[in-house]
Parts: structure tokens; sequence; C-alpha cells
């Protein structure tokens, strides 16, 4: 299988949003990088479409095109019906005008091939009498079948799609043609490629329109559909001339690109059959389940992945949906009939399909429960099947992560409350207090310290409570006026009793204030305990010195100079008691 998405790894943040939009989950992650899987992938296109960093990125042909327009055979484009939404009021010839320019050598309508595949579905339900006819326009749900339902491939129409058949009957035209189909689809690049020889490039609407750009090359607007005369033109090829149609007569097929459009140019003569026209991938995985539990009969099955058909394909530029506006549009371009085209014989459109497996191991069990531990599941109520990793279920997330699919750290609740656990244990152990205010000074969470430095009995006596209840809300006040915060201020809590060493700061982000509480009592009760002893020894110093002073008087008559040298010892005894 080619790989015709690709992902920008820079660009990959590790959203799961990719997996989310995944039917298939045919995504891994490894290094918090997102890896398509091409033997499980059914090319969609979904992912790049929801990819909000534009990491998904599709193959682009265009310098291989060129290289074919150089080569001097003839390039003939087969642009898909749907091009009438993608490009407003431009119709086939401002189409065939502007890419003659690039150096095409024609444009036709790959409605041409849609109405030799309509034809046949008609033949295969008139002749071929089966129960169960699913149709083979869509590449994606080819592969779905392929891939996931193998045992629906008897009811898969094999029958080329659309694209295929116009290609086959262009080369059966000119000589040397070389094809290159134009649409909305990342599948038809995979399926070019897969079966070589019939379509030989095939460019998205964008990677056209950036070329019609880089060559300046302006697209015409020349539908009105107020005025329904105008002309419009059926391709020529140059080669084998034909005569041009009348819009309304020869268009019926331009149908093709919207939900129900293969059916809705079918004649439906046999009555036995119920026709249903079914998008979206996972309402096709629903209708597959069903037939391949045998619940459903005699029904031909329009299968699209895309919701509201091609004209919603992921490459209809991307950013732009508005299906009731396209839908008109190509209901406007369409017309009553079909395209006159010589049928081709039923067994040159054979187109084989067959399972395509995947290398995918399940595991057992007890591999499954013991995944789920690693995930914090040690029960069935623990199992939320949020989706929030993109995954339906718990066990779902198990198996891809046993597959090398997905890592346990994909499950966001697993994640928020492993970040809560650890957070909530340093909060819970630290011997600090912690006080968190938002900026009207509520308090919105207080610890146990905290609480014990304060007296409060539990949490929710002052939770959503104006601080002023428990403190001063000054320090806090400050802080939050000065945005600087406050560092290492000693209070003393008159009502408490308790000395602590508030820091406060502010979280602008947050919008909140928080403040770590130290409590300094014993650091207090200490230093005044020495403050009081050392005032009782300058005390006791103090009488020593009077006492000895008395004496030194005393004696200093008869010792002279010699009391002199003792008063000045004395002195500095005293000095250095008062310093301690």
């Amino acid at each position: 299988m080619q790989n015709c998405l690709t992902l920008k790894k820079s660009n990959c943040k590790n959203c799961y949003k990719c997996i989310r939009h995944c039917p298939v989950k045919s995504i891994r992650f490894s290094g918090n990088q997102a890896h398509i899987i091409n033997d499980e992938c059914i090319l969609c296109g979904h992912c790049f479409v929801a990819c909000p960093q534009n990491a998904k990125q599709i193959v682009d042909e265009t310098e291989k095109v060129k290289v074919m327009l150089q080569s001097g055979d003839p390039v003939v484009v087969s642009l898909a019906p749907s091009f009438i939404a993608n490009y407003e009021g431009v119709g086939i010839a401002a189409m065939r005008e502007a890419l003659k320019k690039l150096g095409f050598y024609d444009v036709e309508e790959t409605a041409i091939g849609a109405t030799i595949v309509k034809t046949e579905y008609e033949r295969m339900l008139r002749e071929d009498n089966r129960d169960v006819i699913i149709s083979s326009c869509c590449h994606s749900i080819n592969l779905l079948i392929q891939k996931y339902f193998p045992g629906c491939l008897p009811y898969l129409a094999d029958v080329v799609s659309p694209m295929m058949a116009h290609c086959q009957e262009i080369k059966r035209r000119i000589p040397n043609v070389k094809t290159v189909f134009i649409g909305p689809c990342v599948a038809k690049k995979d399926e070019a490629d897969h079966y070589k020889g019939v379509t030989d490039a095939v460019l998205t609407f964008e990677e056209l329109t950036n070329w019609l750009k880089e060559e300046n090359i302006s697209l015409k607007q020349e539908l009105d559909y107020d005025n329904q005369s105008r002309a419009r033109f059926f391709p020529t090829t140059g080669i084998e001339l034909r005569k041009e149609a009348d819009h309304e007569e020869e268009s019926r097929a331009r149908f093709f690109p919207v939900t129900g459009g293969v059916i809705k140019t079918m004649n439906k003569d046999e009555q036995r059959y119920t026709y249903v026209a079914i998008d979206g991938v996972e309402n096709c995985i629903e209708a597959l389940k069903d037939i391949e539990s045998g619940k459903i009969h005699n029904c031909f099955i329009e299968m699209n992945s895309c919701a509201g058909g091609c004209i919603n394909g992921p490459v209809m530029e991307k950013y732009r949906k508005n299906p009731v506006k396209d839908y008109i549009a190509v209901a406007n371009y369409a017309g009553k009939k079909d395209f006159d085209i010589a049928q081709p014989d039923f067994m040159s459109l054979r187109k084989a399909f067959s399972p395509i497996e995947r290398d995918a191991a399940m595991p057992s069990e007890t591999e499954i429960m013991g995944i789920l531990r690693k995930m914090g599941k040690f029960k069935a109520s623990q199992e939320l099947n949020c989706g929030s990793c993109g995954y339906n279920t718990c066990r779902e997330k198990a198996i891809a992560i046993y597959q090398g699919k997905a890592e346990a750290s994909m499950c966001l609740p697993y994640l928020k409350d492993k970040a809560e656990s650890f957070s909530d244990s340093i909060v819970r152990n630290t011997p600090n207090g912690l006080i968190v205010l938002n900026e009207n000074l509520e308090v919105q969470q207080i610890n146990a310290a905290a609480r014990k430095i304060m007296n409060i009995r539990a949490a929710s006596d002052v939770l959503g409570e104006p601080v002023v209840r428990i403190l001063d809300p000054m320090i806090f006040m400050n802080a939050l006026e000065s945005r600087l915060g406050i560092i290492e201020q000693r209070e003393y809590l008159v009502e408490y009793k308790r000395y602590v060493e508030q820091t406060v700061i502010h979280d602008k982000e947050s919008r909140l204030l928080i403040c770590i509480m130290r409590d300094v009592t014993r650091e207090e009760r200490e230093r005044e305990k020495k403050e009081s002893i050392s005032r009782q020894t300058i005390e006791v110093a103090d009488k020593v010195v009077d006492k000895q002073m008395r004496i030194v008087q005393e004696i200093a008559s008869l010792l002279g100079e010699t009391a002199a040298e003792t008063k000045i010892a004395l002195s500095k005894l005293k000095e250095s008691i008062t310093n301690e």
C-alpha cells in the first residue's frame, strides 16, 4: 500500500485528535508522535481533516505529473465530478482551458466513467442474480471491506471505479496517452498505485489549485445557475471527436459525488432489490456487520466513506464545508440523461478484490487485565470508557497498548489521577501549611498542616469562605496589589497563639494566591527562652560587678593602680555577658 499520508513529526503535538477521528484506529503513538499504520489504514482522510497542526500531509504528485507533461506523450485529465462544488461557478470548459495552459492535452469528466460503472451495476442486478451488491466506487470502503470485513467480499461489486473505467476508455481512444485523475480523495492515489497501468497519477484539488497559483492561471467564472440556457460543454479528445451534447441531456452521472448519487443515476428497474445509500465510515461499518451476519438480503447498497459523499471529501481544500451549497451546485450542473458512450464488454470492467491481512496480534484476557491494572483500572467501575484517548473503551485501549499502537500515558483520566495523587501526596505530607485563595480572597484549598496551625476541624468548614474568617487578609491584599509576592514574613497569630513565617505568591495565569505557612512557634519560644536566660545572666553579672566594685573600692586604697585595672577587667566581663 502506498504511503499516501505522511506525518510532519515536529508538528505533532500529542493531542490524540487524529486517533479520536480515525474510524478504524489505524494510528499508533510512540515517543509522543503519531504514526499511520499502513496495513490498517483505509485512507479515509479523516485524520488529515481533523489534525489541528496540519501534521498530516498527502503525498504530492505534482512533480511527477510535470515530468509526464515533458515526456511528449499526450496527458489527459479525468476530472472528478465534484470539481463543480470545489470551484464555484467554473464549468468543464473553463477547467479545460486552464489545464491546457498547464500543458495537458485534454480534460474530460470522470462522470463518463461513472456512466459506464452505473450501467454495469444495472446489468449485474438484471442478469447476475446476486443477493446483496455493495458499490465499489469508493476505494476507502473497498479497503475497509478487504481489511476488516473480508466476509463481505462476495457482496462487493467486482467492478472498476469510475476513475479506472474512464481512464481505460481514454486509453482505448488515444494512443500512448497518460492519464491523470484530479479529485478530492486521498484513497485514489493508492488505488492508482495498486492497479498500475490505468491511472498514471493522481492530483488533489488542493494540489491543482496550488499549481494554478504558481503559474498565475485563473479559472473563469462561466456558470450562472439562474440562466439555465447557458451552454455546458461535453469533453472532446481531439483524437476521436464527439458531438457536443446539450448540458441537460447528457450529464446525469454528474450526480455521483453526492450521497445517493450512484442510485440516483440508475434506472432501478429490478423491483426485487431495495436501493440504499450509506455514507460515513461508522455507518458503513454497522451496515457491513449486518451484512456479515446475514441480516440483509436483496439489496443494492451504495457506500461512501465521506459523510455527504465526495463533495465532502478530505481534500475539498480541507477547510471548506458547505454540504448544502455543494449539493445544489452538483444538482444544477447535472442533467437527466446519460452520456452517449458505448458500453465496454463487462469482462473488461472486472476488478478483483482479495482480503488484506493485518499484522495485529490479539492479547489474552489475562494480558488485557494486566494492562488495565497498569492503567490504574483494577475493577470494572474504574473503566470510564470516556474516549478521551481516542478509543471507545478502556479494553480497546488495552488491546492497542498490547499491539504497540498506544501508550498507557494516553489515558487522560489516568494521568490526571496520577498527577493529582502526586500533588496531593506532596500537599498532604508537607509540614508546611498551604492555603490557596482566589483573587476575591476566598479559600479554594487548605491542607492538613494549615488546618492544624489554625485549629480548623475540616477543610469544608472554610472552603469557599472569605479568608478574613481565619486570617488577617492584609498580607494577601498587599501581595495582590504589589503583584510581586511576599517572602518569609513573620507574623504572630494572636487568636491561634502561634508564630508563622508566611510566603504569599500571586500566580497570574491561574489568578490564585498561594500562601505557604511555616510554623515557627517553637523557634520563637526557644528564642524568647534564650533572651530570658540572657537577661537573667546580665542581672547576675550586674550584681557581681557591683559587689566586686565595692570590694575593689575598699582595696583600692591599698593597692592603688591595681584597682583601676581590676575595674577595667570587670567592665569588659560585664560587656561580654551583655553582648551574649
